[in-house]
């Protein structure tokens, strides 16, 4: 399991678009707007890492409760993983909790599921598969 992005919830995307470039050097190579997650993202390259910028595009959406409570910042860590269903049992046996839904399709096309940060470690873990 590698680290594939971090995400970090942002109130004006352009805005914080033109900070990562502007003050890093950094590119947005990628945008997608997920309406059922309730987002609009930037992904921008670094490394063998991307950063991943979010959005919330309504006040109902987990990032724009996150924002509500907490502010802007690190929202979550997603690693890559070869068989996402593996990755969920082996997660679960550990004691971890699952957000619903479980596996479904986030950006890029890849499937998505996250584990609620109060079963790991006060982080939110997001799993991918490519």
């Amino acid at each position: 399991m590698i680290c594939d992005h971090l995400g970090i919830a942002v109130r004006d995307l352009a805005e914080a678009a033109r900070l990562y470039t502007s003050a890093f050097g950094l590119q947005v190579t990628e945008r997608y707007t997920l309406p059922g997650e309730g987002v609009r993202i930037a992904f921008l390259p670094s490394g063998a890492i991307d950063l991943e910028l979010l959005e919330p595009i309504d006040d109902g959406g987990s990032v724009a409760k996150f924002l509500a409570t907490r502010g802007p910042g690190l929202h979550h860590i997603a690693f890559r993983v070869p068989d996402i269903e593996a990755a969920l049992v082996r997660a679960t046996a550990a004691g971890c909790t699952i957000v619903a839904p479980g596996p479904h399709p986030g950006a890029r096309g890849h499937l998505i599921a996250f584990l609620h940060p109060a079963t790991s470690g006060g982080v939110l873990i997001e799993f991918v598969q490519r």
